[in-house]
């Protein structure tokens, strides 16, 4: 059948299949009714205008009884498929509307993956047990472009003021950003060095100091951060792996810029402090979607779980953190 000849048809719809089938199962429109939860005048009016619709005949009035004509066999041949797979689609809707099934797929940076995502698949797993949850570690780029190239639906996400490579800007553009919390930045350093006696560390006063980095716009962030305060850091080591950073800063080797989430997830050796910058430097978490991503349920389901985790606690309720 051409695709013409099909535009052409009359429109069928789920009531009307479901009425010829269930006259075509019980014999009588009285009966289709009672099985149907309808009165008997309204299957007669619905069948009436279906008729009118459709241009042909569904049914043949016998004295009391009624027979369906050849129009009428032929769509009581297929309600029940019809029906059924009508029947289905509407369950499978209901249960993704009440989110007892479904899938979000979830992209995060590394420290995120031991701090934010393990309390949010938790939450979800509580509150809606049906949601499937699958995760993909990126860095912020990354992650951007998975939500743009629909490999991901949500993508935790952050950035650095005055970032001069944000994904969060051009990169982002025709997605919807949305900022979570901000990430206050920490110096560690040696419980000795002179600089751990403020409560807020001057950057300006660590001039001279050997520097440990991390990754390349941890780096960048350092880098602006030390700019502003009138220098270039000496920096002579680089390492993703915050543990390593505390370490090498326990061991008086260098001091170290980090992301007070990261240590959520690691231990801070007893012989380091971790001061606030003078100035208040941080990072802005994101969470990233496609624009009116929002209206699948499971993506509101994560963003209303990862709006509610108690965010500000995240950071240092896992950390041994020195006074």
């Amino acid at each position: 059948m051409s695709l013409t000849a099909v535009e052409q048809l009359p429109e069928l719809d789920a009531q009307t299949l479901r009425i010829v089938g269930a006259i075509a199962e019980h014999g009588s429109i009285t009966a289709a009714a009672d099985a149907l939860g309808l009165s008997q005048p309204a299957v007669s009016q619905h069948l009436r205008r279906a008729e009118q619709r459709l241009g042909l005949a569904l049914a043949e009035r016998i004295g009391r009884s009624v027979r369906l004509t050849e129009a009428g066999e032929v769509l009581a041949r297929h309600a029940r498929t019809i029906t059924n797979a009508f029947d289905a689609a509407a369950g499978e809707l209901a249960e993704l509307s009440g989110l007892r099934a479904g899938r979000v797929r979830l992209a995060g940076f590394p420290t995120a993956s031991s701090t934010v995502v393990p309390k949010l698949v938790k939450q979800l797993a509580a509150t809606h047990p049906g949601l499937s949850v699958s995760y993909l570690e990126a860095e912020p780029p990354e992650a951007v472009e998975a939500v743009r190239s629909g490999a991901v639906d949500v993508a935790i996400t952050f950035s650095y003021p005055g970032d001069r490579v944000d994904p969060h800007q051009e990169s982002a553009q025709g997605l919807s950003v949305d900022s979570l919390w901000q990430d206050e930045m920490l110096v560690a350093l040696p419980s000795s060095h002179p600089a751990a006696a403020h409560h807020r560390v001057p950057i300006d006063e660590l001039s001279s100091e050997t520097w440990i980095a991390g990754c390349p716009r941890c780096r960048g962030h350092l880098l602006q951060v030390t700019e502003s305060a009138g220098f270039t850091p000496t920096i002579a080591y680089e390492t993703d792996n915050f543990s390593a950073v505390l370490g090498m800063a326990d061991a008086g080797i260098g001091i170290a810029l980090v992301p007070t989430l990261a240590l959520a997830s690691t231990r801070v050796p007893e012989g380091i402090v971790l001061r606030p910058t003078a100035r208040g430097d941080s990072r802005t978490i994101h969470v990233v979607t496609t624009e009116g991503a929002s209206r699948v349920p499971a993506v509101s389901a994560t963003l209303g779980a990862l709006h509610s985790l108690d965010l500000a606690r995240l950071s240092l309720e896992d950390a041994a953190t020195p006074a």
